[in-house]
């Protein structure tokens, strides 16, 4: 079993790719399957990751929508022909930074030997 830390740097590290695949832009996501494809599989991996988090870290971070990320992984997985790219983008600009902010701060926190 892995480290709550090893969670959270995983989490950074897939929102650090998020932002890496769409910095050219919407246009170019939304015109490049390739990027698509990325983006949502590193949602989906991000997503796995906060449900390992311990519901005291998530209750230190209550500006996050935990409920909604866990949801989001259940639309990314099972529905994924409901996957919509708008609310995808609106994610990558307006949640991933709050999540972000979130995660350092509980690695702040947390033990690097944890």
């Amino acid at each position: 079993m892995r480290s709550e830390r090893a969670y959270l740097e995983h989490i950074l590290h897939c929102i650090r790719r998020i932002q890496e695949d769409s910095c050219s832009g919407k246009e170019a996501v939304f015109s490049s399957p390739t990027l698509q494809d990325a983006i949502v599989r590193n949602l989906q991996i991000l997503c796995e990751s906060t449900q390992r988090l311990t519901e005291l870290s998530k209750m230190r971070h209550p500006e996050v929508d935990w409920r909604g990320i866990s949801g989001l992984r259940n639309v990314l997985v099972h529905s994924y022909f409901e996957v919509d790219l708008e609310a995808i983008w609106i994610i990558i600009r307006r949640d991933l930074p709050v999540l972000e902010g979130a995660v350092t701060r509980l690695l702040e926190e947390s033990p690097s030997s944890a």
